[in-house]
């Protein structure tokens, strides 16, 4: 009889927030991570650009995204879908799961909830950014949207860095006014994009918006702007004036100029990744006007799934 392979273990998303109670914890293994990420191959990180089909019956997208990081010898595979105007608001607009492998054998160790790892590696990597990039004595916040990733980065800006204002601006004012109540501290809610982003020295963008809802012209020279919505090489978020009359960083070049709509449409020139800037190949010019433009990488959530099953190992 051959020896049967223990079955993976699950974790849902519960257990995922109990296991990474916050999303500073991930900041040291995604800084070396996006570094070894751009150092190409003797970095040792393996990652294919996500591939993704396209649902279009039903207006929505699977996302398949493997890595493996020799650093921290992890191998996983993130599924993702994200659908536009679900008719059900229960439903989020995006849904993942992780599946975290045994690099040295292939057995699946553990299947884990990707939503809480997808929202949390993402705002650290934004805290990333936005600490090399932001404005020297940024005292003004302003955040567009007010999904899961307005809350994620929220949580993470107000524990690493000290806004005197933050404002918020959503379509439905509704939705700011909720997400305004549900947080544990002062927030502005905006009636108009424009009002929001006007002398704003950090800038966020977690829409699901298609077309610009940022532009050049509102943006307080200086700010720096982490852009994470318009995952579509035919969406965007930010208009061409701020796109090109700004210093562009991404998490990967590649991938930027094959999904990112803000990038491909506006034809930006890319300053660096990240990545470069935290190895100090490529400056960090915290004094320019800057654009952080993120599409989330799979090597983000092996991190972050690693961590997960190394705090859930060590304490089951």
């Amino acid at each position: 009889m051959s020896h049967a392979v223990p079955p993976p273990v699950f974790l849902g998303a519960e257990e995922v927030e109990k296991y990474l109670p916050s999303a500073s914890l991930l900041i040291p293994p995604l800084e070396v991570a996006l570094g070894n990420f751009s150092k190409g191959s003797e970095g040792g990180v393996v990652q294919p650009v996500r591939t993704v089909v396209p649902i279009q019956k039903y207006n929505g997208f699977l996302g398949v995204m493997p890595a493996y990081s020799a650093n921290d010898d992890a191998l996983t595979t993130k599924l993702v879908t994200f659908y536009e105007h679900l008719n059900d608001p229960n439903v989020p607009s995006h849904q993942a799961t992780v599946l975290l492998f045994d690099p040295s054998n292939g057995t699946l160790k553990a299947v884990m909830d990707g939503s809480v790892i997808t929202a949390k590696r993402t705002a650290a990597v934004s805290a990333i950014a936005t600490k090399l990039l932001m404005p020297v004595d940024s005292e003004v916040l302003c955040i567009l949207g007010t999904g899961v990733q307005a809350r994620s980065h929220y949580e993470i800006f107000m524990e690493l860095f000290s806004f005197k204002e933050v404002r918020i601006w959503n379509r439905t004012k509704e939705n700011a006014e909720k997400f305004a109540r549900s947080v544990n501290g002062p927030v502005r809610v905006c009636s108009s994009a424009q009002e929001a982003v006007t002398g704003a020295d950090v800038i966020v963008t977690v829409t699901m918006a298609t077309k610009p809802i940022l532009y050049g012209d509102w943006v307080k020279p200086g700010a720096h702007v982490n852009a994470i919505g318009a995952s579509r090489p035919d969406w965007r978020e930010l208009d061409d004036d701020i796109m090109r009359n700004s210093v562009l960083y991404v998490d990967s070049r590649e991938a930027a100029l094959r999904e990112s709509g803000d990038v491909i449409l506006s034809g930006a020139k890319i300053f660096a990744e990240l990545g470069e800037a935290l190895l100090g190949t490529k400056p960090a010019l915290c004094e320019k006007t800057t654009v952080f433009k993120s599409l989330g990488m799979a090597i983000e959530d092996t991190v972050a799934a690693k961590m997960v099953f190394d705090f859930w190992s060590a304490g089951s």
